[in-house]
C-alpha cells in the first residue's frame, strides 16, 4: 500500500507534461519542412569552382565570333594568327578605268615560222631535231628537207637530164675545136662557144640538185621553239609549218574596244591574271605593264582593235592566252585605292571590305569597286577618310560563322 502511494505523484506528473512534450516535438519536426537530411549538406562554393564557371567565357573570348549584328569579335590574339594587316583610307583623285578582254601575241618582228616551201620528206639536221623550248639562233640550220616528186615527175625530169648531157656534150666537144683553131677563127666565136658549155654545165647541176638535192631549214630568228610539228621521215605538203620561234622577252597584246574614242584617251595599261598555283586559295594575280602601239581604223568583230607591247621582261604567260587588260583614260574620279585582296565578292556579286572599327571589331560594308591596275583597285563609294580597310586576310574573316 505504501509504495503504491508513492507512484501516484509520478504518474500525475507524466500524465500532465507527456501531451506538451509530444506537441513540441511535433511542431520542431514541421519546422524543417520536406528537406531531405539522408545526405550531407552542401558545401560553401569554393574559389576553384568560380574559377571553373568563369573558364567558359574566356574560351569564348579567345576566339572569333560574330554578333547579332553581323560585326565580327576579333580577339587580339587570334589576330596575330590571322596575319590580319590594315590600310588606313586616304581619298584622292584617281584615273577612270575600263577592263577590256585581251590575247598575248608573239612579236613579228622578234618572231617568225619555218614552213615547206615544196612537198618532201624531213630529215634531221646537224644536231638533230630541235625541242618544243630550246633555244636556237638565227641562221642555224634546224633540219633538211628532201624534195618528193611522182614517178611522172620523175620521169620527166631524168628525160631532160639526159637532153642536156648530150647538148653538153657537143658543147665541150665544139670548145675544144675551137681552141685548136683559135688563131684562125674570131675571138667572138671561140668565147661564145664556152659560154655556151657553161651555161650547160650549170642547167645540168641545178636539174641534178632538184632531184637529189635536200632543202635546209633556217631558223629565220633568234629565240625559243613554241611549235614543233616534226618527226624524222614524215612528208610535207607545201606551205606547211613545221616550227615557231617566239623571242618570249618581246610580246604583244591584243585588245578589243567597242568604242572608237577609247584609242585617243588611253594613258595607261595593264594587263592582268590569275597564275595557278598547287591550290585554288593559292592563287596570285599577276601583272604586266604595257605600253600603247595603236588601234585599228576598221572594224573587227563589231570591235576596234588595240596593239599594246609588253614593257619590261614578261613572266610566265604563253602566246595565246587570254587575260584582261585595264586601261587608264585621261578622266578623273574620286575613290579610294586599296590592294585587290580588300575586297571580296559575295554569292550575289556584291563586292565588300572589312573596316577595323575597334580594337577587337570588324564590320563588313558593301562597296562599289574598279579595278585600277593589276595590284589595286579603286572604291568609288562604300568607305569614309580616316578608315582602317582589311587588305591582308580579309578572305578568312568572311569565313567567321
Amino acid at each position: 500500500m505504501k509504495n503504491l502511494s508513492l507512484l501516484k505523484p509520478t504518474m500525475k506528473f507524466s500524465t500532465v507534461f507527456l501531451p506538451v512534450l509530444f506537441l513540441v516535438q511535433f511542431n520542431l519536426a514541421q519546422a524543417h519542412g520536406d528537406e531531405d537530411h539522408s545526405k550531407k549538406p552542401a558545401k560553401p562554393a569554393t574559389k576553384s569552382s568560380a574559377v571553373a564557371s568563369v573558364k567558359p567565357s574566356i574560351l569564348d573570348a579567345t576566339s572569333a565570333q560574330r554578333l547579332s549584328d553581323g560585326s565580327l569579335f576579333v580577339p587580339k590574339i587570334v589576330q596575330r594568327q590571322l596575319a590580319l594587316r590594315t590600310l588606313l583610307t586616304e581619298q584622292a583623285e584617281l584615273p577612270n578605268t575600263i577592263e577590256l578582254n585581251g590575247k598575248v601575241l608573239a612579236d613579228p618582228n622578234a618572231g617568225g615560222r619555218v614552213q615547206a616551201s615544196q612537198p618532201g620528206r624531213l630529215e634531221t639536221g646537224p644536231s638533230g631535231l630541235p625541242s618544243l623550248g630550246q633555244r636556237v639562233t638565227k641562221g642555224q640550220v634546224l633540219a633538211y628537207l628532201r624534195p618528193v616528186m611522182s614517178s611522172l615527175d620523175r620521169g620527166n625530169s631524168q628525160s631532160i637530164l639526159a637532153d642536156i648531157d648530150s647538148q653538153l656534150s657537143i658543147a665541150e666537144r665544139k670548145v675544144q675545136r675551137y681552141e685548136q683553131l683559135a688563131e684562125a677563127l674570131p675571138k667572138a666565136t671561140v668565147e661564145a662557144a664556152r659560154f655556151d658549155y657553161e651555161a650547160l654545165k650549170k642547167r645540168k647541176a641545178a636539174v641534178e640538185s632538184s632531184l637529189s638535192k635536200s632543202e635546209a631549214l633556217i631558223a629565220p630568228v633568234s629565240g625559243i621553239i613554241s611549235v614543233a610539228n616534226a618527226v624524222t621521215g614524215q612528208v610535207f605538203d607545201a606551205k606547211e609549218t613545221l616550227f615557231e620561234i617566239i623571242d618570249p622577252n618581246r610580246l604583244m597584246v591584243e585588245a578589243l574596244a567597242y568604242d572608237p574614242i577609247l584609242t585617243s584617251d588611253i594613258a595607261n595599261a595593264t594587263a592582268t591574271w590569275n597564275q595557278q598555283r598547287t591550290s585554288a586559295a593559292a592563287n596570285t594575280p599577276v601583272s604586266l605593264a604595257l605600253n600603247f602601239v595603236g588601234g585599228g581604223q576598221q572594224m573587227r568583230e563589231q570591235a576596234i582593235p588595240l596593239l599594246f607591247r609588253v614593257s619590261g621582261k614578261s613572266t610566265a604567260v604563253a602566246v595565246g592566252q587570254t587575260i584582261k587588260v585595264i586601261i587608264q583614260t585621261k578622266r578623273l574620279t574620286t575613290g579610294f585605292a586599296v590592294p585587290n585582296s580588300s575586297v571580296i565578292k559575295l554569292t550575289g556579286g556584291e563586292s565588300v571590305v572589312w573596316v577595323h572599327t575597334e580594337a577587337e571589331r570588324f564590320v563588313q560594308r558593301k562597296v562599289v569597286a574598279h579595278s585600277l591596275d593589276g595590284e589595286r583597285v579603286s572604291i568609288i563609294s562604300g568607305l569614309k577618310d580616316d578608315e582602317r580597310v582589311v587588305t591582308t586576310g580579309a578572305s578568312l574573316l568572311a569565313q567567321v560563322k
